[in-house]
């Protein structure tokens, strides 16, 4: 399922009551949706983010934006050395070479999923 005003999905399947349910990823507060259908998910996904947004402006607070491009990294001092070296290798800085290396990993891992999920 595709974004919605920038806010992202995660969906599952709840064997036991029969319906798809997903959360809105990135932000702290809690925003569920539940449907029997894919449309009927689609419509629940973008009526919960609209209502999130609705209620944020109600209380008068800023509502959360997901994924807001900074990403807190912790590592090894080697791995950290090896990191540095690839990146000046590549003539990149550090958050060029790990940007471009952590996309190209998500991706992979994105669509080996999508082949295990498809061939079930």
């Amino acid at each position: 399922m595709k974004s919605y005003k920038g806010y992202v999905p995660t969906i599952w399947l709840e064997s036991d009551d029969h319906l798809f349910h997903g959360v809105v990823e990135g932000i702290r507060d809690t925003v569920h949706f539940a449907g029997t259908s894919v449309d009927e998910l689609e419509k629940a996904f973008h009526d919960s983010v609209d209502v999130y947004l609705e209620m944020c402006e109600d209380d008068g607070v800023r509502p959360e934006k997901p994924y807001s491009g900074k990403l807190a990294f912790r590592t090894t001092p080697e791995h950290h050395r090896l990191i540095s070296e690839a990146a000046a290798a590549s003539a990149r800085s550090i958050n060029q070479w790990m940007d471009a290396v952590l996309e190209q990993a998500a991706r992979h891992t994105l669509e080996d999923e999508r082949r295990i999920v498809r061939s079930r």
